[in-house]
């Protein structure tokens, strides 16, 4: 019989979760963070709040120049959103998996996406595509810093 191969731990990582103003107005808040928090990643930082238009294109800076970059900041100024830094292992991937493809359309049944949206213009949430782009934007969005 072999020797158990001994585990080695996962490292921890943060991703934001941005509920865009169609979540918010549509009260979907609760069940999108029941659901994070049923997979078993813990929100460790969560604010309500308008987004300077400044942020936002700062956020989506590297969109400036295409077509539909206005129309997304424009989007996401136009009411609340709620941001939250989720921590976990495999945050960025797990989160990814759960919010669904970007059109709702294509969306998997039981993402947030696929249950929850009905089109790409309103489809309801984003999050960090990678562990730098989350650093990044979690820098963005909690400038204030997150809990260790």
């Amino acid at each position: 019989m072999k020797p158990h191969k001994e585990f080695l731990p996962v490292p921890l990582e943060t991703s934001l979760v941005l509920i865009k103003p169609g979540g918010v107005s549509r009260r979907l808040v609760g069940e999108i963070t029941r659901r994070i928090e049923a997979r078993g990643l813990a929100v460790v930082g969560l604010k309500l709040m308008s987004a300077p238009r400044s942020l936002v294109e700062e956020h989506y800076s590297e969109h400036q120049g295409k077509g539909f970059f206005e129309s997304v900041v424009a989007y996401l100024c136009s009411g609340p959103v709620v941001a939250m830094a989720v921590r976990g292992e495999n945050a960025v991937r797990a989160i990814r998996a759960m919010m669904g493809a970007t059109n709702p359309l294509d969306a998997e049944p039981g993402t947030v996406r696929g249950d929850l949206a009905l089109s790409i213009d309103d489809n309801l949430t984003h999050s960090s595509s990678d562990p730098e782009a989350a650093a990044r934007e979690l820098a963005l969005w909690f400038s204030e810093g997150l809990p260790a």
